[in-house]
């Protein structure tokens, strides 16, 4: 979940050269993953299509000096997928990251804004 702070939401992204290794999705899945113990199963719980899921940790794979989310093919104890030690490493960093922020969030800067912005959307036209 991204955090926010009022009507201000932060999205930290890490980047490997023009490619996402890290953000808010990648962050959720690899929780969903420690969580479900499979790739499939924790894209299904993030509402994802398979294909999605196994990119976005192909992509996660490929970026860092060592893989966040290693797999074992097939069913039973001791298959599915597990967040590694870089894998969890990062994501608590990147938590982490995403706390500072807010933390460091000026609430009196919002306050320009916020006698500006509706409570609610006026309907579309």
């Amino acid at each position: 979940m991204v955090p926010r702070l009022g009507p201000l939401k932060l999205k930290a992204q890490i980047f490997c050269g023009d490619e996402p290794a890290m953000g808010p999705g990648k962050a959720d899945l690899l929780e969903a993953i420690d969580r479900e113990g499979s790739i499939s199963a924790a894209g299904r719980a993030l509402g994802m299509s398979y294909r999605r899921t196994w990119l976005l940790v192909d992509s996660m794979n490929r970026c860092w000096v060592d893989k966040l989310v290693d797999t074992t093919p097939g069913g039973g104890r001791e298959k599915g997928a597990r967040i590694t030690a870089c894998g969890k490493q990062v994501l608590t960093a990147y938590r982490a990251l995403e706390q500072s922020l807010l933390d460091t969030a000026d609430a009196g800067q919002l306050d320009g804004f916020a006698a500006l912005l509706r409570k609610e959307p006026l309907p579309p036209s």
